[in-house]
C-alpha cells in the first residue's frame, strides 16, 4: 500500500513526467552546445579561444547536470511502475508528500538523504 493518497500520486507522476520533457530537451540543446567550437578568425567580433573553451566547459558542465537529474527522475518513473515509489531505497520507511512535492525524485528520506550526505 503506497503512503501517498491517489491525487498525490497522480500529481507527482505529472510532476516527474514534465521534468523527464524539460531534461530531455535540456539534454538535446546542452549536447549541441558542447560540440566542439569552431572559431571563424575572419568574423569582426570572434570570441577568442579561451571564451570558447571555456563556454564549452560550461555547456559540457550543463549537460552532465541534466543527465544525471535525467537519470534521477528515470528511476523515479521507474518506481512508479514498479510500485516502490514514495519508499525510502535505505530504510523502507514512507517518504512524506512535502519532500516529494518539492523533490518528486527523490529516493531516500530526509534521515537517510542526511546520512548518505555526511
Amino acid at each position: 500500500m503506497s503512503p501517498l493518497k491517489p491525487e498525490q500520486r497522480e500529481y507527482l507522476f505529472q510532476q516527474l513526467q514534465q521534468r523527464r520533457e524539460a531534461l530531455m530537451e535540456a539534454v538535446t540543446q546542452s549536447g549541441q552546445s558542447a560540440e566542439p567550437v569552431t572559431l571563424d578568425q575572419q568574423a569582426f567580433g570572434r570570441v577568442s579561444r579561451n571564451d570558447a573553451l571555456q563556454q564549452q566547459s560550461m555547456a559540457k558542465a550543463g549537460l552532465e547536470q541534466s543527465q544525471q537529474q535525467l537519470k534521477w527522475v528515470l528511476g523515479a518513473l521507474a518506481r512508479f511502475e514498479g510500485g516502490d515509489y514514495g519508499y525510502c531505497q535505505e530504510c523502507d520507511k514512507p517518504i512524506p508528500f512535502a519532500r516529494l512535492e518539492i523533490q518528486p525524485e527523490s529516493s531516500l528520506c530526509i534521515d537517510c538523504q542526511s546520512l548518505s550526505e555526511q
